[in-house]
């Protein structure tokens, strides 16, 4: 009997002692070539260019050498991803930084991140990304750009949100001025959620109105010139829907080029640095064929 006492006792110590032993904390994710790249550049100038309730929504601003006041420059805005949930502008520095470099102004845009405890919505994510392009329209002297030279761009959910900037006209901030347009001149779209169906990304957190926010279901005449970069491997946002969108830009008169890279899971081109500077090789030849690149 008290060899089972001293068992018991034993047996209790120990799993008292594995209680107060905290779980081991999870491995950040460690940085990745888009990451990495990142991490080394800081942008000319940060601007806020909307107020929606208690926050300042920001755009970093890369200004390429030898800018000055005055200038009317190609504009490059991109979008970063997160399922509209997460994610910042710092992640996309790299593709702001490249077009600086090539002699546009390159922008890393803010939005409200998608929550149902603050009570944002992906309409509210559509609503800033459109009055981005709306704010660098109006404010185009100051910023140095064209307004018939503005190229929008996005990965993942950052995609779709470059893609609403041309397709989702009904959906606006209230205090907008809709007489500019947020329309921009030419898409390049990476890995983009593009089909908010149950076969796509996105109708969960989007809800019963997914349809409005489906670039898919959206295709019409009149749509910017668009590239779009997707894996065949893309589990998240399949590929399929990158497909459909294409195939229905064309057919509607648009136009609209499809690089597929085989057996690429979501947001292949962002780990990799060679298929990173791939991409953008690629999208360097898309917009120098629109005269939007020098």
């Amino acid at each position: 009997m008290k060899q089972f006492s001293l068992v018991l006792l034993a047996a209790l110590l120990t799993a008292h002692a594995h209680a107060q032993t905290p779980a081991p904390a999870a491995k950040a994710k460690a940085p990745d070539a888009v990451d990495q790249m990142a991490a080394a550049l800081t942008p000319t100038r940060v601007l806020t260019y909307k107020k929606a309730g208690d926050n300042e929504l920001k755009l970093h601003v890369f200004e390429p050498e030898g800018f000055k006041a005055g200038d009317s420059r190609a504009c490059f805005l991109i979008i970063h991803g997160g399922g509209w949930t997460g994610g910042n502008p710092q992640r996309m520095y790299p593709f702001a930084a490249h077009y600086a470099k090539l002699g546009l102004v390159g922008i890393s845009m803010q939005y409200r991140l998608h929550s149902k405890k603050t009570n944002v919505s992906v309409f509210d994510c559509v609503k800033d990304a459109r009055s981005a392009v709306r704010y660098i329209r109006g404010h185009a002297a100051d910023l140095g750009i064209d307004t018939q030279k503005i190229i929008v761009s996005g990965g993942s959910a950052g995609g779709h949100l470059a893609a609403a900037t041309a397709l989702f006209e009904q959906v606006n901030e209230s205090d907008d001025d809709l007489k500019i347009p947020a329309t921009p001149n030419a898409l390049v779209l990476l890995f983009p959620v593009i089909d908010t169906s149950k076969e796509g990304y996105g109708s969960e957190k989007i809800g019963e109105r997914w349809q409005e926010l489906s670039p898919l279901h959206h295709v019409r005449a009149g749509v910017p010139p668009t590239i779009i970069f997707h894996g065949t491997g893309d589990t998240v946002t399949p590929y399929a829907g990158a497909k459909a969108f294409q195939e229905a830009m064309v057919k509607a008169g648009n136009r609209c080029e499809l690089d597929t890279n085989e057996g690429g899971a979501h947001g292949y081109l962002m780990r990799n640095k060679a298929l990173y500077d791939d991409t953008m090789q690629k999208a360097d030849v898309f917009l120098k064929s629109l005269g939007l690149l020098p």
